[in-house]
This record gives structure tokens, C-alpha cells and sequence, in this order.
């Protein structure tokens, strides 16, 4: 455990199978090098004829690998199996290559696994290169469909309930990689996000009530949900905004103004900040929506929280109180101050949300990662900017409880975040370290299925999903893809190859972490 300090080859293939190769090279996550993460490089081939080697065969570096009754393993101990790494999990015969790698013939194909060196930042930039070819659309990160199973030509573009937050958590972690390296397309790729984030608030035509997404004329848009047309006729957006949302508006706000030097810049961020903060304080600490009534998950009022919203009022009250914190820091406004004074406080007159922030264990009906994430993204801001040590004791109290969770998850994210709430802290920076190692970069949705291997323990009790869990903890290139809001103890799952995340799950923290002087340029 690290004590938590805050800081501001190309392969010449074999001439039998050359002229066979496909055009597709699918990069992957696995082991550690001399500083570097040891990356696998997969590339399918038709099946040839070729049966030389056995069903276990040692790299040229010493590794053995070994065929399983359903995939193999590298080293004992990394699991390969699946359209991840082979054309079927029939493996035959194993023959190593000359540069650590491993051709594995299976009963319908021939899989070449390249292992290579490579940066941490090497592997951002192919990220960021993926979102630029696959997840544009009017500067939202967004989901990718695929026509055809696992081709990234077919690619379909789709509007998404949570567009506002995953391109929050895209533009934060290119803030930090602008604060990092000061790159200018780091730069220009924030201020993309930035401002496809401000304009979901400004397409609604009500101030202070952001969108979930849009779709313009013309497009395709998904049929769940209800969506309204922009008085031109131009612009369809989704209403029903949750707090997800809102936490991301705060969140990517908050990192923007704190690190990017545009005056005009901040003062937009700033009065978007004030619109959204007086929209819900102007209707008791609710979110309404065009129909005037508050959307399904945006109320942070006491009503709801000694009624319906009870079990959700610890993590409520904790959004709440961070909303306000960092409105108050971007606009200066003594008035948000003081609102948050009376929200947070103990006293006659206050309304003790951060005692309530406070209670999650208490509250707590069942664990939700999708929850994690919210508490963790408000917890950043707010553990920025307050300063009051009795202030600050009930939201380490809080903190400490969403940890007890957290820390078993080795999420370099939530890792990094405890660390700023914590300072000295010690947490698992190397288990951190090591899950940003092992983020495949293949992030095809391909099925993954892990229940039925005998070194991983599985939970009797399904999660709040009814999905079986695990209780061994699983390397991310080893079970489904998710984002951080999905529960990384389901080891079984993926949807044949017809999607493809984006990848903002691994360069947030990455580059939170370089930012925070928790992750070293070298790595």
C-alpha cells in the first residue's frame, strides 16, 4: 500500500500466413515491463491447415503459456479467451514467436498474440484517436453501434441517456491533459467537450435545465424516452434529465475552470454554473422538467428524502452540498456560500445534509456502482475547494463509508479521488496502477464469459441487476467491457461484438493521476 501524497514494432508475420492476414489489429492489455505495460497485440487469421506445436508451449522470454479446456493461459495466471484474443476457445496448438508472443491455432482460425511495449501515454493517445474516428457526434462522446459484429467500419453513431456525463468525464480528463502537457489538441479536444456539454443546457430553451442528448433533424433517435422539438424544428432533445447528469455538468465544470486560462472561457462555465444552481434552488431543490414537475431522479429536497427518496438521500444531500460548494467557487456569489452553510449545517437553522451525507451505510439498501460513481465525481469538487475542518469531518466520514466498497475494486479513479479527500492516505496505488495497465484496448462489447473457471470464486447472491458476481476480482482485460458505473465483479457478459466503448473510463484517471503526481510519465 502506497501512502496517497497530493501533487499539483511492427511484426513480420510468417510468409506461410502473410498474404492470408486480416486487415484488422486489435491492441490489447496485459503484464508489466521495465516501466512499461506489456501490451497484446491480437490479429485473426483463417484457419490454414497448420497444426505444428503443442497445447503448451514457453515465449521466447521464459512464459509459458497453456491451453485450457475453454481458452488459455499466459503465466498461469492471465486468462485469454473469447473474440478478444481467439477465433473460438478450441486451442489446439501453441507455437511461440520470436519476440515473446504466441501463435495459437484454434478449430476455426489462427490467432497471432504480439506482446509489446508501450506507455501509458501511448495507449491515451490511441484512445484519443479512437473517440475522434468513432465516438464524435456534435462533440458528444457517444455510443457506437456496430452493423456487423465486431467491424469497426460498420460503426452507427446513437444518442445515449448519459451523453452529458460520459462527455464530462471525456473533456475532465483532457482539462488534466492539457494541465499536464499543454498540448494544444488536448486543448481544442476539452473545449469541444466543453461546449457540447453547455449547449445540452442551452438547446432545452430553459435556462438552468440541461438535456440528456439531442438528435437533429433528420437523424435516427432512439425510441425510449420522451423527446421535444426546439421551437425551429431544428433539434429534438430528451428530457427526463437525472442527477447523473448534473453531476456531470459540475464535475467537467468545476476541472475546466480550475485549469484552463480563458477569462471568456470561465465566465461562460460560470454563468452556465449560476443558471443550473438557481434553477434547482428557485423549485425547493428539485430539477422540474418541461412538464413542471421534478424529473424522476432529480430532487435533492427533505421531502424526498423522508419519503421515496430516503435510501438515496445520503448521496443526494452529498451532490447537493458540492453543487453549491462549486458554484460558490466559480462565481464568488456570497449567496451560494450561505445557502450552503444552511444546507450543510448542524445548527437550529441548518439542514444537516452533511450529517445526511453521512448516513450512507445506514441508508443503504443495496450497492449500486452506478451510485459509486456519483458520490466519487462530487466528492472531487468538493474536497477541492473545502477548506473548514468541522465542515469537512461528516464528508470524510462520508467518504470513508462509499470506500469500504471502493477499495476492493482497485478503480484507479476511485483510488485517486479517496487520495484527494485522504490526503496520506495509503491506498493501493499499484492496484490502481495495474488496472489502468490491463484496460484492453480492444473495447468491443465481445461475449466474455469467466462463471465457469475454477479460479474464480463466485458470490451466492446476485447484484442489484439479478447478475451473478464474483467475489475474485478480475483484471479488466479479462472480463466485460464496462464503464466505471458497471459492477466489475459481473464476470460474464458482452453483447456478441455489436458495440464499442469509447475508452473515457481509462484516460480520466490516467490523466487525473498524472495530474495529481500519482502516476509517473514513464509508466
Amino acid at each position: 500500500m502506497a501512502r496517497f501524497v497530493l501533487m499539483h514494432a511492427g511484426h513480420r508475420l510468417k510468409p506461410m500466413l502473410q498474404a492470408k492476414a486480416r486487415a484488422t489489429l486489435i491492441v490489447l492489455c496485459g503484464g508489466a515491463l521495465a516501466g512499461q505495460s506489456l501490451q497484446k497485440f491480437r490479429t485473426f487469421y483463417p484457419d490454414d491447415g497448420l497444426r505444428t506445436g503443442g497445447r503448451t508451449a514457453v515465449a521466447s522470454d521464459g512464459v509459458e503459456w497453456t491451453a485450457a479446456g475453454r481458452g488459455l493461459y499466459r503465466n498461469r495466471t492471465e486468462y485469454l479467451a473469447g473474440k478478444r484474443y481467439l477465433p473460438d476457445d478450441d486451442v489446439i496448438a501453441l507455437s511461440p514467436d520470436a519476440s515473446r508472443g504466441m501463435w495459437v491455432r484454434t478449430r476455426t482460425g489462427v490467432s497471432h498474440i504480439e506482446l509489446r511495449e508501450m506507455t501509458l501515454e501511448q495507449k491515451a493517445a490511441v484512445f484519443e484517436e479512437r473517440v475522434t474516428l468513432r465516438h464524435d457526434r456534435y462533440g458528444m462522446v457517444a455510443d457506437s453501434h456496430l452493423v456487423k459484429s465486431g467491424d469497426l467500419s460498420t460503426n452507427v453513431l446513437e444518442a445515449n441517456d448519459n451523453d452529458g456525463l460520459w462527455t464530462a468525464m471525456y473533456g475532465a480528463a483532457e482539462c488534466f491533459r492539457y494541465a499536464v502537457t499543454k498540448e494544444p489538441d488536448a486543448l481544442a479536444r476539452a473545449r469541444r467537450a466543453i461546449d457540447a456539454v453547455l449547449f445540452l443546457e442551452d438547446v432545452t430553451g430553459v435556462p438552468g435545465l440541461p438535456a440528456r442528448s439531442y438528435v437533429k433533424k433528420g437523424d435516427a433517435r432512439p425510441k425510449d424516452g420522451v423527446w421535444h422539438w426546439t421551437a425551429d424544428k431544428q433539434i429534438e432533445w430528451k428530457g427526463g434529465t437525472s442527477s447523473d447528469e448534473i453531476v456531470g455538468h459540475f464535475f467537467i465544470l468545476s476541472v475546466a475552470y480550475d485549469l484552463l486560462d480563458d477569462a471568456a472561457l470561465k465566465a461562460r462555465m460560470a454563468t452556465a454554473a449560476r443558471r443550473m444552481m438557481d434553477y434547482i434552488l428557485a423549485h425547493g431543490y428539485n430539477l422540474i422538467d418541461v412538464t413542471g414537475k421534478p424529473t424522476t431522479w432529480g430532487k435533492w429536497s427533505p421531502e424526498y428524502f423522508s419519503g421515496r427518496g430516503k435510501s438515496d438521500s445520503a448521496l443526494n444531500a452529498l451532490e447537493l452540498l458540492s453543487f453549491l460548494k462549486t458554484t460558490y467557487h466559480m462565481t464568488g456569489d456570497a449567496k451560494y456560500a450561505a445557502e450552503y452553510r444552511k444546507v450543510a449545517g448542524s445548527g437550529p437553522q441548518g439542514m444537516k445534509y452533511a450529517e445526511q451525507a453521512a448516513r450512507y451505510l445506514e441508508l443503504r439498501q443495496e450497492i449500486n456502482y452506478s451510485d459509486e460513481e456519483l458520490a466519487m465525481l462530487s466528492f472531487y469538487p468538493i474536497f477541492r475547494y473545502e477548506k473548514d475542518a468541522v465542515m469537512l469531518a461528516p464528508l470524510r466520514r462520508a467518504l470513508d463509508q462509499w470506500w469500504q466498497n471502493c477499495e476492493r475494486e482497485k478503480n484507479p479513479l476511485w483510488t485517486y479521488i479517496y487520495g484527494v479527500g485522504r490526503p496520506g492516505s495509503k491506498v493501493d496505488l499499484g492496484g490502481a496502477l495495474a488496472t489502468l495497465e490491463r484496460i484492453p484496448m480492444d473495447l468491443i462489447s465481445w461475449k466474455v464469459v469467466n462463471s465457469d473457471r475454477k479460479d474464480v470464486a463466485m458470490e451466492k447472491e446476485l447484484d442489484r441487476a439479478r447478475q451473478r458476481q464474483a467475489r475474485t476480482l478480475l483484471p479488466p482485460d479479462e472480463r466485460p467491457v464496462m464503464k466505471w458505473n458497471g459492477n466489475p465483479f459481473v464476470v460474464d457478459g458482452g453483447n456478441g461484438g455489436y458495440s464499442e466503448d469509447d475508452g473515457s473510463f481509462f484516460l480520466l484517471p490516467y490523466w487525473m493521476g498524472r495530474f495529481l503526481g500519482v502516476v509517473d510519465a514513464s509508466r
